[in-house]
């Protein structure tokens, strides 16, 4: 075995003994990743070994006389046997590394969702299929089945029995231009021309073979044009130079799916470590899986007591003021930040809010649910973490939920433990997903 058989027998086994995702979701050490790489840890089996007791007692194999005292060496030192301070070098089998790409693709898999992200930039023009068609153009894209089926298509439509206006040619007494009316008569697409040489070419002793056109007419039976290709087949199709058309690309705008994700987190006194601890484990699973259905996901975090101010992703989970509450403030910023950098023309957007659902009073009402349908979105997403069940003041998810019973674009989930998050997780994409 080679080192790519190794890897790819490591990443095997790293994929079957794995922890879950939803276990790892709800419980694991979410911190241990990056934003563009996930670590899973991986159920390792640890192997029994030897080891010396530690206590000063004698039993079977202490040995005497010569024999070494405990903890004496009974050998030189063999090679690799150096001094080292163990673990320095770090456990990396100890996880399973996968991208958000993969991850997203098996979050959908384990709760069911098939989000299809829309194209909003057009990152460039390229060419396509050839289906558009011109005059002019190149030999090789000459388009031969167009041309052929054009001159077929007059092949049949030009087409007569022959062998049917010579023998009216026969009949006595009808020369060219008769036998040309009669043809007319009979929409027959032959020419005056054809007739004339086909007259000429019989001898006079034929020209009298019938004595009138119905006699010729009720002996000879004219032969359809389908009957005479199946027999004699074509041997030439007219093709002309006006019947040309050559094949060229459809020019198509390829749209990259950019995202923009606004995270808004309250961090005012309410907001203790088992209620951040929840927005930290509903957030980043749902960063990582939009980075990974997206070509560019760009995220924006706000944090807010009363005021609102944009922070770094690092200080987004953990900062804490002892501040009030005025979620609308953090809304006014968002829709600025919105405006400003991420027009809705260009970027796919998601608003996620979370914290404890406790407001200033009117604030929701008065000041968050305008500025909601103010700022357009592909969805608006309120998380509310109560590990100790509702507050009494804790209103603001239950009256936006009231607000925007009708609207598919907003979604509201409830979070009281770890056990609830993967839930809340399939409650807002499989929101989006349904818009879809």
């Amino acid at each position: 075995m080679g080192l790519q058989d190794d890897l790819e027998r490591y990443q095997e086994v790293g994929e079957e003994r794995r922890e879950d995702l939803a276990e790892f979701i709800q419980y694991g050490d979410l911190g241990g990743s990056r934003p563009d790489s996930v670590r899973i840890p991986i159920k390792i089996v640890d192997l029994p070994g030897f080891e010396y007791d530690q206590r000063d007692q004698g039993g079977v194999g202490q040995g005497d006389g010569d024999t070494p005292e405990p903890g004496q060496p009974v050998g030189e030192p063999q090679p690799g046997d150096e001094d080292g301070d163990p673990g320095e070098e770090g456990g990396e089998h100890e996880y399973y590394e996968m991208d958000p790409e993969e991850f997203a693709q098996e979050l959908d898999e384990r709760l069911g969702l098939d989000l299809e992200p829309k194209g909003k930039q057009v990152a460039e023009e390229v060419e396509g299929d050839y289906t558009d068609i011109t005059n002019t153009g190149p030999d090789s894209t000459l388009d031969f089945e167009r041309l052929f089926k054009k001159g077929l298509k007059r092949k049949l439509a030009m087409d007569f029995d022959g062998e049917y206006v010579r023998e009216a040619l026969r009949v006595d007494g009808m020369g060219p231009q008769a036998v040309f009316e009669w043809a007319r008569a009979k929409h027959l697409p032959v020419s005056r021309a054809w007739i004339d040489d086909a007259y000429a070419s019989l001898p006079a002793a034929e020209r009298t073979r019938w004595a009138s056109i119905e006699e010729m007419e009720a002996e000879v039976e004219e032969t359809d044009t389908a009957t005479r290709i199946r027999r004699e087949g074509i041997d030439h199709v007219p093709f002309r130079r006006e019947d040309e058309r050559y094949r060229y690309p459809e020019i198509v705008e390829e749209y990259e799916k950019n995202v923009v994700v606004v995270n808004i987190r309250d961090v005012s006194g309410s907001m203790r470590e088992g209620k951040r601890e929840l927005v930290e484990r509903t957030f980043t699973p749902l960063d990582w899986y939009l980075t990974g259905k997206y070509d560019h996901a760009e995220f924006v975090y706000i944090a807010h007591d009363a005021d609102a101010w944009r922070v770094d992703r690092d200080d987004f989970f953990g900062i804490r003021s002892g501040g009030g509450t005025k979620i609308s403030s953090a809304y006014e910023l968002a829709k600025e930040v919105l405006e400003e950098e991420y027009p809705w023309g260009d970027w796919n957007r998601y608003v996620f809010a979370a914290g404890d659902s406790e407001n200033s009073s009117n604030d929701t009402e008065e000041r968050v649910v305008p500025l909601m349908e103010e700022i357009p979105a592909n969805l608006h997403a309120y998380v509310e973490t109560q590990p100790s069940g509702n507050a009494i003041n804790a209103t603001h998810a239950e009256e936006i939920e009231r607000s925007f019973a009708d609207a598919g674009d907003v979604v509201v989930a409830y979070v009281s433990s770890p056990d609830d998050v993967v839930d809340a997780i399939y409650r807002v994409l499989s929101t989006e997903d349904n818009d879809e």
